[in-house]
């Protein structure tokens, strides 16, 4: 078996219209696709898919399931962006040898991972 490339990251959520106004409205994502009578949404990040579900019988959101990390292009204003509209952060941001982080919650709990690399010249071994 040889796995090729990552189809797409999905999300599960509760309430889609809620989902989609913290993805859109404050990630600042846009939509790329939209599915199942709106039960299933996409949005195109790089060359990957990001895809929020509502199928709450089968696939329940969970701050210790499935995560995400969005590498941004400006990390310190992301982090400023996301204060100023009272994101709860599950862990505050912090530095890595190679990187910088912080963990938000969307408003059904999951985890998304805020991220950017540090310039090659600037980066030290990750673990």
């Amino acid at each position: 078996m040889k796995i090729k490339n990552i189809a797409f990251i999905g999300i599960p959520v509760t309430d889609i219209k809620r989902a989609r106004e913290f993805y859109e409205g404050v990630l600042g994502l846009k939509l790329t696709e939209e599915m199942g009578k709106g039960h299933w949404v996409e949005y195109t990040i790089g060359n990957q898919t990001l895809a929020l579900a509502n199928f709450p019988d089968q696939w329940r959101p969970s701050a210790e399931g499935t995560s995400v990390a969005l590498e941004m292009e400006n990390f310190d204003e992301a982090i400023a962006r996301l204060k100023d509209r009272h994101v709860p952060f599950d862990a505050e941001p912090f530095e890595s040898p190679c990187c910088h982080m912080a963990v938000i919650q969307d408003p059904d709990g999951n985890k998304i991972i805020i991220h950017k690399l540090k310039p090659e010249d600037e980066k030290k071994p990750c673990l």
